[in-house]
């Protein structure tokens, strides 16, 4: 089964001087006779990058989202412009939860999805919310609702959701965001699993052995993706590329919240497995 996968947006871009680079993520997968755009980037990025590469996006028959912030969903209204046509859109439910960030200061940050589902659906959105797995193909799945298994692996304390406080009728209230929403894409294939990372808030080496035991295939032959390592400790940074190793991973493509210094780390510890996935990124397996 021949397997394509191009990096549409990403923090950064190739060298190619006609692509543009935007804090975010979206990946195209084209496999199983399927073409699926995990997630759409922060805004135009997605779109504009496609028609540089010369990527029709109306061929897209699936769109999945890997969570609810807005540097994954933010790009779906003009994608849905440019397609001209009903695709169906699979996330989970609490993608719609009202998602903030704690910055330093104290200041909060909206970060959830940019645009009300109205919106989305008026422009041919039709969204499919599960919180379980859901099989795009016989070999496709996404994660549905990751177990937190790993000790060390632990969700960014700064991200929480609004919530209407019940001790207030009108008032509401910042709760830890546990990032239930937080998914994968698994592919099975003839050399093992290939699996495409949004962020990994959940934790990577979590998503990985969900993905085993989700699809009985043990071996992991390519990640490509976010890992959120940017604001790993160095004890789980260690833990983490330890892991890592011991799945025997082939190709490793990490990316956006990876964060540059862990990317670094990765890159000396794979050596030729490894590959960074800006935007413009194209590879087959």
């Amino acid at each position: 089964m021949p397997i394509q996968i191009t990096t549409l947006s990403e923090n950064t871009a190739t060298s190619r001087r006609d692509l543009l680079a935007e804090w975010g993520l979206s990946i195209l997968i084209e496999a199983d006779g399927h073409r699926i755009l995990l997630d759409t980037g922060q805004s135009f990025s997605a779109a504009y990058n496609a028609i540089a590469l010369g990527i029709d996006l109306s061929q897209v028959d699936k769109i999945v989202f890997s969570h609810g912030h807005y540097d994954h969903t933010g790009g779906l209204l003009p994608i849905l412009k440019m397609m001209k046509k009903q695709v169906e859109v699979i996330a989970h439910p609490d993608i719609w939860a009202a998602k903030y960030v704690r910055r330093s200061k104290g200041k909060e940050e909206y970060i959830g999805v940019p645009f009300p589902r109205e919106a989305a659906e008026s422009l041919g959105a039709s969204f499919h919310l599960s919180k379980e797995p859901v099989w795009l193909s016989e070999n496709i799945v996404t994660s549905g609702e990751i177990p937190m298994l790993t000790e060390y692996e632990k969700i960014d304390p700064n991200l929480y959701v609004k919530e209407p406080c019940p001790e207030r009728s009108e008032g509401t209230q910042l709760k830890p965001d546990p990032l239930w929403d937080d998914q994968a894409l698994f592919i099975k294939s003839q050399a093992g699993l290939i699996v495409i990372l949004g962020c990994a808030h959940r934790g990577v080496i979590n998503t990985l052995r969900h993905a085993q035991k989700l699809t009985g295939v043990e071996p992991i032959y390519a990640v490509i993706g976010g890992t959120h390592l940017m604001v790993a400790s160095p004890e789980r940074m260690d833990l983490t590329i330890a892991e890592l190793f011991s799945f025997g991973i082939q190709r490793l493509g990490a990316c956006h919240c990876t964060g540059l210094p862990a990317t670094a780390m990765l890159a000396q510890t794979f050596g030729e497995s490894f590959f960074f996935n800006n935007a413009g990124t194209h590879i087959n397996l």
